[in-house]
């Protein structure tokens, strides 16, 4: 999704980019979450995440077109870090509830992270006043949703409808997306207490 502009020193004649190119990226995605998270969407400019990136401006308009461009990157990001622990959840035996339960700890350790809470918020509360930013949210939702669904089809019970499968999925996902919140709003917050209230809440889900 990321509109990234690959200079001559990212390929150097090969087919992946170059160790440095990659480095370089990753340094201004870095830069701008900080900068998203402190100053909002439209407070940090790329003025603002060149210098926090130790780049000029040019450099930065030679990996991204725009801010929207480094959202849709960070959000690929996150989208591929998932797709790998659905992975590893799917190479697994045994039901989706305990699989799913016992990364309840992993879980709460990123989700209550407050950095990574507040980028989220902000890239969130963003999306509410651009479509573009929307527009990447929900794709990248929609993979998150399929995700969930191919790990919880393990579970689901013949007389259940489409539409009570759909709906134990999504509260799943709204239960875990609720934990973003909590990490700003209680950040204090029982985690072992909770973890518990998670995994009884997961597996009351596949009754």
């Amino acid at each position: 999704m990321a509109a990234t502009l690959i200079s001559d020193e990212a390929t150097c004649g090969q087919d992946a980019p170059s160790p440095r190119w990659t480095s370089r990226r990753q340094q201004i995605l870095d830069a701008a979450a900080q900068c998203f998270r402190q100053s909002g969407f439209h407070g940090a400019s790329m003025a603002n995440v060149a210098a926090a990136a130790g780049q000029s401006v040019g450099q930065i308009y030679r990996y991204f077109d725009n801010k929207e461009a480094i959202i849709a990157a960070i959000v690929d990001q996150h989208l591929a870090e998932l797709r790998e622990t659905f992975d590893q959840l799917q190479s697994r035996p045994g039901s989706a509830a305990d699989l799913i339960a016992d990364h309840v700890p992993q879980m709460l350790a990123e989700r209550l992270d407050p950095y990574r809470a507040g980028l989220v918020l902000e890239v969130a509360a963003e999306a509410a006043r651009n479509p573009k930013i929307a527009e990447i949210l929900r794709a990248a939702d929609a993979q998150e949703r399929a995700l969930c669904r191919a790990i919880l089809a393990r579970d689901r019970k013949p007389g259940w409808s489409d539409a009570e499968f759909e709906a134990r999925s999504d509260l799943l996902r709204i239960l875990v997306d609720g934990l973003t919140f909590r990490a700003v709003n209680q950040p204090d917050l029982d985690r072992t207490a909770l973890a518990s209230a998670i995994r009884m809440t997961i597996h009351n889900l596949s009754l």
